[in-house]
């Protein structure tokens, strides 16, 4: 939508969960991609139309929330080895910086935190519009990527394999695609 009136856009936002996806991929035993996503999380947005760099993101992620269409892979991902759910249940992001970068793109940067790790991470976004849904709320909608290497936040867990390379990748790929509702 590139006519949309970004200043119109300004106020706060609640992340809609139940019409957003954080998601991510890992390359599994180096031939495949195994997907995921975290089915339970909570967020808020606020937009600035006339200064995006005054925009701002803050998200939690319920980790135990963990779905990879296998029981037992998001019981190992739950585990010690990897994200230790009982001690870390939540993964967080808040925003430090915002900048248009032009058309519908932008990029968010901020702290992610996993396992009690602090790092950088930078989110590169499509603003994919702005409705008012059937219901009178007013939506924007923000589609986002990031790569990761899990090992910076202390996820070191792996295994060789026989013929050569690892079981699972240092490289993750992350993906967002958020719907937020302008509170009223």
């Amino acid at each position: 939508m590139a006519n949309t009136d970004l200043t119109a856009l300004t106020g706060d936002y609640t992340i809609d969960a139940a019409h957003s996806t954080i998601g991510f991929t890992v390359r599994h035993a180096m031939v495949t991609n195994v997907k995921g996503k975290f089915d339970e999380f909570s967020g808020s947005l606020h937009l600035d139309g006339g200064d995006p760099s005054a925009s701002t993101a803050s998200i939690d992620v319920k980790m135990d929330s963990i779905d990879t269409g296998s029981e037992d892979r998001d019981g190992h991902l739950k585990s010690a080895d990897f994200f230790k759910t009982d001690e870390f249940p939540t993964m967080t992001f808040r925003s430090t910086k915002a900048e248009a970068l032009g058309d519908e793109d932008y990029r968010i940067t901020g702290d992610l935190t996993i396992l009690g790790t602090t790092k950088p991470l930078t989110i590169d976004l499509e603003f994919n519009g702005a409705a008012k849904d059937p219901f009178g709320n007013e939506r924007v909608g923000f589609e986002g990527k990031a790569e990761i290497k899990r090992s910076e936040w202390g996820l070191t867990w792996n295994a060789a394999l026989e013929t050569g390379g690892v079981l699972v990748s240092d490289k993750i790929k992350l993906n967002f695609d958020i719907s937020a509702i302008k509170n009223a």
